[in-house]
C-alpha cells in the first residue's frame, strides 16, 4: 500500500483537513509518493479502523523496547504528563519561549497544545539499517524549533501544513505502520511534541506496540527533557548541523547556542542508548545515529565536528555524511548556501570523517 493511501488515511484520522497546500508541496507530494509506490508495493494494509489490542507475532529472542517496563509501572504516562505541565510557561526547547500553549499560545516553535501532523507513512529514505524490507515508520510533526533558512520541508516546519488531531490518533497511526510492516516508528521533528510523544507510546502500548521508536530530531535538545525519554526512546537520529555558533545563528533564527547544546545532548543521546550496530538481520534495533549534512563553503564546520565526534564518542559511532545539499526556502538569499555541494567538497568531508579515525560511515556518495 502506498503514500497515497497513508495520506487518505491521516485526513479520515484527522480532524482538521482545510489546509492551503502551496502548489509545489502538492507537486512533490506526488512525485515522492510515485517513487514510494514502485518501493512499497509488496505491502499492504488491511483497513483503517480503531484497533483493538494487536497480536503480537513476534517469535523468541527478539528485542523488546525499554518503554515496555515504563508503561507497565506507570511510569511512561506519569513522565508524559509531566512534560504536558511544562507547556503551560513552554520550556521544551532551549527557546524556554515560555508561551502558555495550554491556554492556545503558540510558542517560537508556532506551536500551541494541540498536536499537528502533516502525514505518516513506510518511508523507504531512511538510513538502510532502518528501512530494511518494510520501511521505517516515520511520522512528521508539524512545526519546528530551530526554523533554518535552508529547510528542505518548510512547508511542513514553518509554513504548518498538517492537520490537528489527537493522542489517540497518534497512538492509531503508531498501529496502523506496525500492522503494515514496518521496522520502527520514526517520529520527525519531536522536540516541542515531547508530551505528546510519550503519552501517545503510553496509550500505543496499551493496544499493542512493540516496534522501537526512533527521535528523529535537530540535536538541539534539552538535557532535563532527553533524561524524560531515558529508556523511552531507542534510537536516537539527531542532526549535528553546526560547529560554529556564528553560522548557528545566522541561519537557524538566532540559535547561536546549537553548537554546546548539541553536543551535550548527543553525549546524553549516547549514554543512554549506546553505538548503533546492525544486528544479524541487518536492522538497528537501539543506538545513536548521528547525521551531519556537509553544507557549501564549509558553513558546517565538518572538519571541526567530525574532530568532536572522534574525541568524545567511539570511533564506530555511526555517522551519516550527508549529500543533499538543496538550496531551497530562503536559502537564496545567502549567496554562500545558494548552491549545491561540489564533489570536491563531499569527497574532503569523508576524508576529515576517516582521519579523524571515524570508521562507521554512512557515505551517501555524489547526488547531483
Amino acid at each position: 500500500m502506498t503514500v497515497f493511501l497513508f495520506d487518505a488515511i491521516s485526513q479520515l484520522m484527522f480532524k482538521n483537513d482545510d489546509i492551503d497546500i502551496s502548489k509545489r508541496f502538492f507537486l512533490k507530494r506526488c512525485l515522492y509518493n510515485s517513487l514510494v509506490f514502485c518501493s512499497a508495493s509488496l505491502f499492504h494494509l488491511v483497513g483503517c479502523k480503531r484497533e483493538g489490542n494487536a497480536k503480537d507475532t513476534r517469535g523468541p529472542g527478539v528485542y523488546v523496547p525499554s518503554y515496555m517496563k515504563l508503561h507497565k509501572n506507570g511510569e511512561l504516562k506519569k513522565r508524559g504528563e509531566k512534560l504536558w505541565a511544562r507547556m503551560e510557561s513552554c520550556n521544551l526547547c532551549p527557546r524556554e519561549c515560555r508561551a502558555n500553549r495550554l491556554k492556545g499560545e503558540r510558542g517560537f516553535c508556532h506551536s500551541n497544545a494541540r498536536l499537528q501532523i502533516s502525514g505518516f507513512h513506510a518511508h523507504f529514505g531512511e538510513e538502510a539499517p532502518l528501512v530494511g524490507v518494510g520501511g521505517s515508520g516515520a511520522i512528521f510533526l508539524t512545526n519546528c524549533s530551530l526554523r533554518c533558512v535552508f529547510c528542505i520541508n518548510w512547508e511542513i516546519s514553518q509554513e504548518g501544513i498538517g492537520s490537528e488531531t489527537d493522542i489517540e490518533n497518534f497512538a492509531q497511526i503508531m498501529l496502523q505502520l506496525q500492522k503494515i510492516g514496518c521496522h520502527n516508528i520514526n517520529i520527525v521533528t519531536p522536540t516541542h511534541y515531547s508530551p505528546h510523544i510519550l503519552l501517545a507510546i503510553d496509550k500505543a502500548v496499551s493496544l499493542g506496540l512493540h516496534l522501537p521508536i526512533v527521535y528523529n530530531t535537530c540535536g538541539w535538545e534539552r538535557l532535563d527533557v532527553l533524561k524524560e525519554l531515558d529508556g523511552v526512546v531507542d534510537i536516537y537520529l539527531p542532526d549535528f548541523k553546526y560547529a560554529n555558533p556564528n553560522m548557528a545563528e545566522k541561519y537557524s533564527s538566532g540559535a547561536s547556542t546549537y553548537p554546546e547544546i548539541t553536543k551535550k545532548a548527543i553525549l546524553e543521546m549516547h549514554r543512554q542508548v549506546g553505538v548503533a550496530v546492525p544486528s544479524k538481520d541487518g536492522i538497528i534495533y537501539r543506538g545513536l545515529i548521528i547525521r551531519h549534512l556537509v553544507m557549501p563553503n564549509g558553513v558546517a564546520g565538518t572538519k571541526e565536528i567530525m574532530e568532536w565526534i572522534a574525541n568524545y564518542l567511539p570511533k564506530d559511532t555511526y555517522i551519516n555524511i550527508m549529500s543533499q545539499y538543496t538550496p531551497v526556502y530562503k536559502a537564496k538569499d545567502y549567496p554562500e548556501i545558494s548552491r549545491r555541494i561540489t564533489k570536491k567538497e563531499y569527497a574532503q568531508a569523508v576524508t576529515w570523517a576517516k582521519e579523524a579515525g571515524l570508521t562507521r560511515l554512512d557515505i551517501q556518495g555524489y547526488r547531483f
